[in-house]
């Protein structure tokens, strides 16, 4: 059957045809509205047009350098050793594209190393099994799932106030009311425990019974709680807990895995032995989406042995092009050595932060990181006492007219929205070092125009607060209470 409708053709957008104008008003027309209208109105939407992997063009001709994307670009935009890679798999590949009931040389040869390398921190896994998916969110429902099979009786998970991911059982342990409220109720069971306190862990696992909780799930540093490290000897006792009560542990390393903390593993670094680790963003190397549940051995089986082996299943997981992309990305992170430059290069980014910090602590309230994971908590810009609503909705606009004033600055941030005043960098891994020192040079520029939070406010035009306010009227919404 034929039909009339008008489509746009793929080489319009392959050769850059469509005009920005043009995707402002697709994008506004048939994507998410309000997300995007919010930043065109900041001036941050795009569409960029890519430079280099590192350093992207805005629609206004200013050249940016990219410290965003939620770590999931560890080599930048289209890095070319892995889009060279990419033209020889699809040139050379002869093995099945989705090989859900057969065997495949590239997901065989992914989880052999991805165990390999989990092993060599942590020889317990040393016979783990994998589980492909093709997002984290999804990495973390299989987690569950596991853990559950494990103890079919137990009725609780534990988080600790983190951000897990939106898909239901992800959500359920992500306490956060903004993304919660309309789409309760909930999964059953889910619990929430401090940040960096076992005390209150063992009061909570006394008052429900530990023999009662399925698993208890831990980002090693909380990511978008704004860079939140864990005191000394946290994990390893959360792991201790674990293991003390038969409680299935599962380490979060979604963000944190693979090098961008400096360490392959943050949570192993700290003294974790987790049961399951759950990983996604550095595997697609900003190319692909790949997540991966790495299981014990018995957890796994427990839940996909014999006839139950299709209990749990994904479509495109494991598929041959998320494998190989896979697979090369986490090569290019062991030859490069990645998680070590990572520790060097981000320590040196902390110190900097930190003296601007002591220059301007009118602005910068704190600066936290580990690795290529920084963050900058910001003073409010608005210093009169405010009702509780109206004291999140300024803090949250805090930071997005921080982003806002870091973009005029040519650098181009993430946001916390668990952190309501906290922007964090995340550059990629393999930055160039000149680069990377531009880019802090350009956070020093960011801070000498806003050398107060205040300076945040007066710097925005009165007529964009004025259009800023009426959207944020226009589309009220229930705010989570942060750390501020």
């Amino acid at each position: 059957m034929t039909t009339t409708t008008k489509l746009i053709p793929v080489q319009d957008v392959l050769d850059d045809r469509l005009r920005p104008q043009q995707v402002r008003d697709l994008e506004l027309r048939h994507g998410n509205e309000e997300l995007l209208y919010g930043l065109d109105l900041l001036g941050v939407a795009g569409p960029f047009r890519r430079l280099s992997p590192w350093e992207l063009e805005d629609v206004g001709g200013q050249r940016m350098i990219m410290a965003a994307s939620y770590a999931a670009t560890p080599f930048g935009e289209m890095h070319p050793e892995l889009t060279e890679f990419v033209t020889e798999f699809m040139a050379k590949n002869r093995a099945m594209t989705l090989p859900q009931q057969s065997l495949s040389p590239w997901r065989a040869a992914l989880e052999a190393n991805l165990v390999a390398l989990l092993a060599s921190q942590l020889p317990s896994h040393a016979d783990s099994q994998v589980f492909f998916c093709s997002s984290g969110t999804e990495a973390v429902e299989g987690a569950l799932k596991f853990a559950k099979a494990w103890r079919p009786n137990a009725s609780y998970f534990i988080s600790f106030k983190a951000y897990h991911g939106k898909t239901y059982g992800s959500l359920s342990l992500t306490p956060n009311p903004e993304y919660q409220d309309i789409f309760r109720p909930l999964v059953p069971g889910a619990l929430t425990s401090p940040y960096g306190d076992l005390e209150a862990l063992r009061t909570l696992l006394r008052r429900v019974g530990p023999k009662n909780v399925a698993a208890i799930i831990v980002e090693p540093i909380q990511g978008e709680g704004g860079v939140i490290l864990p005191p000394t000897g946290f994990l390893r006792g959360v792991s201790d807990l674990c293991r003390e009560h038969g409680i299935v542990s599962i380490a979060d390393e979604i963000q944190t895995g693979l090098g961008r903390t400096g360490h392959w593993f943050e949570s192993a670094a700290q003294g974790m032995d987790p049961d399951i680790v759950t990983l996604a963003k550095p595997l697609g190397g900003g190319l692909t989406a790949v997540g991966a549940t790495i299981v014990r051995h018995g957890i796994y089986k427990k839940m996909l042995g014999g006839l139950s082996s299709k209990r749990h299943s994904n479509t495109f997981g494991g598929g041959a092009l998320s494998m190989a992309v896979a697979l090369k990305s986490l090569e290019m992170i062991v030859e490069g050595d990645l998680p070590e430059r990572s520790l060097k290069m981000g320590a040196e980014g902390l110190e900097r932060l930190r003296r601007l910090q002591a220059r301007h602590p009118g602005l910068i309230q704190d600066v936290r990181g580990q690795g290529l994971l920084l963050a900058m908590q910001f003073h409010p810009m608005v210093g009169l006492p405010l009702p509780e609503p109206a004291k999140e909705l300024a803090y949250e606009a805090t930071a997005i007219l921080a982003m806002r004033e870091l973009h005029l600055s040519g650098v181009v941030a993430n946001l916390s929205l668990s952190s309501k005043r906290t922007v964090r960098l995340s550059p990629a891994l393999n930055i160039p070092e000149p680069l990377f020192g531009e880019l802090m040079d350009r956070v020093d520029d960011f801070a000498e125009r806003n050398p107060k939070a205040s300076s945040i406010m007066s710097n925005t035009p009165p007529d964009l607060l004025a259009r800023l306010a009426a959207f944020a009227v226009k589309k009220p919404k229930k705010r989570t209470p942060s750390d501020g």
